[in-house]
C-alpha cells in the first residue's frame, strides 16, 4: 500500500513534479493528480499503482510502510510512530 502522503514526499525527494512522475511511469497527469489527492492510502487501478511504484523505484526511491524495517543504506524520512488511521468514510 502507498499513501498520498507518501507519493507526494516521494516526488519531492525526487525533485520532479507530478507530469515527469506521469512520464515517468506510463500513467496519465489526472491519474497522477487523483492519486496524491486521495485520502489515507491511494486508490486506482493495480496495474496504474504498480506503475507508479516500479518508476519511483526505478529512480531510487523505496516505500516504507508502518512497521516496517528499512533495510536499505540511503537516507530518507519516516515518522517516529505509524500515522493514525484517517476516518474514512
Amino acid at each position: 500500500m502507498m499513501t498520498a502522503a507518501q507519493l507526494r514526499a516521494a516526488r519531492a525527494l525526487l525533485g520532479i513534479d507530478q507530469r515527469t512522475l506521469a512520464e515517468l511511469s506510463g500513467v496519465s497527469l489526472p491519474t497522477i493528480q487523483r492519486m496524491e489527492a486521495s485520502e489515507g492510502n491511494v486508490r486506482g487501478v493495480v496495474e496504474s499503482l504498480t506503475k507508479v511504484i516500479e518508476a519511483l523505484d526505478r529512480c531510487g526511491v523505496t516505500l516504507i510502510g508502518d512497521n516496517s524495517r528499512s533495510e536499505g543504506g540511503g537516507r530518507g524520512v519516516r515518522f517516529k510512530e505509524p500515522a493514525p488511521p484517517r476516518n474514512e468514510a
